[in-house]
Formats: structure tokens, C-alpha cells, sequence
């Protein structure tokens, strides 16, 4: 009789084992966000992926410095005509100061993907933050009508930065968002700048565009067209001072607490990643793949006619508005704003709307 009741405890005890296996079970934390747990016969219950709830403070934060970048982009070309004047040069030499963002994207955004994916998120945060801060400065001590070569160099420094910036955002997406949360923290990470369009990077994407649009709308505020030359100067001084000042407590922060990764990874494909040797895995591969893929040679096409139609807008804007419309250059400012929230709701609603249907086709 005491080996029948044996014999069905045993029974009922692996029963229950398998019903545990196949559990998924939630653990609400106030501090650091839930977790999700599977069952391990060795050591009992094991956290397998977990969601932290600083990731939405690393996203901020990213979006924050890259905000900080993308202004810079249309600082001078939305006061084009002020510019001139001040350094003496023609417009054509003051909208190389916007079109330098996308000239040094092209020969750098290989290498810099590369050194992403061999070194992670924080080296790659850290070198973007010090390149934008020091393009900062260096514009500061360019305030002074011969030294437009000096605020050359600070913007070219300033676009070097963007393109350790721009292949962060689906990469933090993955790596700190669980997977129904990769399109709308992508909508928040990139709602400063306006590159970044990609389907799981529209979230992040909105930090971006928004750095776009106070660069269409604070320049011509900051910086009125007078006559006075010193006068002028100040006003230019004091928008670089602000620009540096934020750019160095960026800086600041992502030095202290930017972290490359979770300690646990937020999806199972983030724990299969991680269990791959890197020996495996070959940059070159990967990109022959790509341009291999009629998709994503069609993607970049359509994308790059859409983009290029915004920049080439966004340059000349001032210059189309002037010639019409004298001393109106804060309301060239105004439709580059209205330009930019347009894309900035798109975004957002795309975002939303990819992350709750998959309908990425």
C-alpha cells in the first residue's frame, strides 16, 4: 500500500514539474521593472530575460545628446543670409555648412558600424557625446568675422558625431526594449533627428526630428539680422555658449551612468545573440547579404528620394523664403517647424501602429 502511494506521489510530484516548466511567470518589480522566469532543474527558478526600467532612462538620454547633434545640422543654414553677412562669404559656403552632415556620413557610417558592433553601445555613445561637445566648443571660439574656417572645422566635427549617433537606435532598441516595445522606443529615441527612418527604428526616430525642429525654430529667434556687427556676434556667442553648455553636460551624464547592455536580456533573441561566438559572426557577410537583398536596395531608394527631398528643402529654405520675402527669416523657421512636426506625427502614429499590427510590408 505505501509503495502504491509512492508510486502516485511520484506521479502527481512530476506532473507538477512539467506543469512548472512550461510556466511563464511575471514578477512585478517597483525599482527595476518585471522579469520573466523559466524553470531550471539545477538551480530552481532563474530569471531568463527582464525588462529595466532605466532603459527608458537610457533612450531618454540618447535622445537627448542626439537632439543636441541635429540641431546643429540647420543652425546656420536657417539664418543663411545672417551668416553671410557676418563671415563675409557667399551662400553657397554657408550651406556646406549643413551639407557637410551628409558628406561625412558617407565614407564613415561603414567603419563606425563595424566598431559598434565590436565594441557596444557604450564606447560608441561615448565617442559621439565627446565629438559633439568638442565641435561645440570649437564653434564658440569661432564667434569672430575671419574665422569661418574655425567653425568649419567645428561643424565637420560636430557631423562626425552624428554618424557614431545614427547607428545607435535600433541597436538600443534590441538591446534594452522587450520585442513589442522596439518600434515606439525607437519613436522616442530618434524624436530628434531626422535620419533615422528604418521600420524598427521609427520610435527612436522622434528625438532626432525634434532637435531638426528647434534648429528651424531657435536660430532666428536667438540671432535677429542687425546691422551692428558686435551686436551680432553676441547673439551668436550666447546660441553656441547654450549649445556647448548642453552638449557638455551630456557629455557629463553619459560618461557616469550609460550602460552597454542589461545585465539579463529583455527578449529571447537577445539570449540567443549572446550565445553566439563572435567568431561566427562577420561584418563583411553581413553587408554583402544585405546589398544582396532586393528589399533593402529598393528601401534604401525610396528612402534616400525621400530624405533627399527633405534635406535639400531644409538647406535652402532660408535662401527660397529671402529672395521672395526680405527679413523674414523667422518664419522661413516656422514652416521648417511645421515641416518637421508633420514628419514627427507620421512617426509616432507608424510607430504605434507597427508595433501593435507587424504589418511591416
Amino acid at each position: 500500500m505505501n509503495e502504491k502511494s509512492d508510486l502516485v506521489g511520484s506521479m502527481n510530484s512530476d506532473k507538477n514539474v512539467d506543469q512548472e516548466k512550461m510556466k511563464i511567470t511575471k514578477f512585478d518589480d517597483p525599482d527595476t521593472g518585471y522579469y520573466q522566469t523559466h524553470f531550471n532543474k539545477d538551480a530552481g527558478v532563474i530569471p531568463a530575460t527582464r525588462l529595466y526600467k532605466r532603459r527608458w532612462f537610457i533612450v531618454c538620454l540618447f535622445s537627448s545628446y542626439s537632439l543636441c547633434n541635429s540641431f546643429q545640422w540647420i543652425q546656420y543654414g536657417i539664418i543663411n543670409n545672417i551668416f553671410m553677412k557676418f563671415y563675409s562669404v557667399d551662400s553657397f559656403t554657408i550651406d556646406w555648412m549643413s551639407m557637410i552632415y551628409m558628406l561625412t556620413y558617407i565614407p564613415f557610417i561603414f567603419p563606425v558600424t563595424w566598431l559598434l558592433d565590436k565594441k557596444g553601445l557604450r564606447v560608441i555613445a561615448l565617442v559621439a557625446t565627446a565629438l559633439n561637445c568638442i565641435g561645440t566648443w570649437i564653434k564658440v571660439a569661432s564667434v569672430r568675422p575671419d574665422l569661418f574656417g574655425v567653425s568649419m572645422l567645428g561643424q565637420f566635427t560636430s557631423a562626425l558625431a552624428q554618424v557614431f549617433i545614427l547607428g545607435m537606435p535600433s541597436r538600443i532598441a534590441s538591446v534594452w526594449f522587450g520585442s513589442e516595445e522596439v518600434s515606439t522606443a525607437c519613436s522616442i529615441g530618434v524624436f530628434g533627428n531626422q535620419d533615422q527612418v528604418q521600420s524598427s527604428d521609427l520610435g527612436l526616430h522622434c528625438s532626432q526630428k525634434l532637435g531638426v525642429a528647434i534648429g528651424f525654430l531657435i536660430p532666428p529667434i536667438m540671432v535677429p539680422n542687425v546691422e551692428d556687427m558686435d551686436v551680432l556676434a553676441q547673439h551668436i556667442r550666447i546660441m553656441f555658449y547654450m549649445t556647448a553648455g548642453v552638449a557638455t553636460l551630456l557629455f557629463i551624464l553619459v560618461t557616469l551612468v550609460f550602460q552597454d547592455k542589461p545585465e539579463i536580456p529583455p527578449t529571447k533573441a537577445q539570449v540567443t545573440a549572446r550565445s553566439i561566438p563572435p567568431e561566427q559572426y562577420s561584418y563583411m557577410d553581413s553587408i554583402l547579404r544585405l546589398l544582396r537583398n532586393k528589399p533593402f536596395i529598393l528601401l534604401v531608394l525610396t528612402y534616400g528620394l525621400n530624405v533627399g527631398c527633405f534635406y535639400a528643402v531644409g538647406t535652402l529654405l532660408n535662401r527660397m523664403i529671402m529672395e521672395h520675402y526680405e527679413d523674414e527669416e523667422v518664419n522661413a523657421g516656422r514652416i521648417g517647424l511645421t515641416i518637421v512636426i508633420a514628419g514627427m506625427l507620421g512617426s509616432l502614429i507608424c510607430g504605434f501602429w507597427l508595433d501593435r499590427t507587424k504589418t511591416y510590408k
